[in-house]
C-alpha cells in the first residue's frame, strides 16, 4: 500500500465529512485504513466556529506502533501542521496525534 495515495484518500474523506464539535466519536469506516501488515490508521477533523482539530489515531494488535510508520503517515496527512503526541496509557497498542488549527478572529473576546 502507497501510504502518499491512501493518506490522500484519508484526506479527502475527512474534509467531506468533518465531526462537528462537541463530538459523538462515532467516526465512520471511510476515515480508517488498514495497510497490509496490520497498521490501522483513523484520520479525522473535528470542527468548530473557530478551530480545526486534525486527529490521527494509529493501532496494531500486536504492538505500538512504530515513530518510523507514525511519521510516514503524519506527513502525508499533515503537511504543514505540527502534530503533538497524546498521552497514551501504558501497555496500549495505540498512539494518536492532535494538531490545532485556531481563527482568533472569530471567538469570543476573554472578559
Amino acid at each position: 500500500m502507497a501510504v502518499p495515495g491512501e493518506a490522500a484518500r484519508l484526506r479527502t474523506e475527512a474534509e467531506a465529512k468533518p465531526l462537528k464539535l462537541p463530538v459523538n466519536r462515532r467516526v465512520d469506516e471511510r476515515h480508517r485504513s488498514i495497510t497490509p501488515d496490520g497498521l490501522s490508521v483513523w484520520y479525522t477533523i473535528q470542527v468548530s466556529p473557530h478551530s480545526r482539530i486534525y486527529d490521527v489515531l494509529f493501532e496494531r494488535s500486536d504492538r505500538m506502533p512504530s515513530d518510523a510508520e507514525c511519521e510516514a503517515w503524519l506527513q502525508e496527512l499533515l503537511p504543514d501542521k505540527v502534530a503533538v503526541e497524546a498521552p497514551g496509557l501504558p501497555g496500549a497498542f495505540a498512539r494518536r496525534f492532535d494538531a490545532f488549527e485556531r481563527d482568533p478572529s472569530r471567538e469570543a473576546p476573554l472578559s
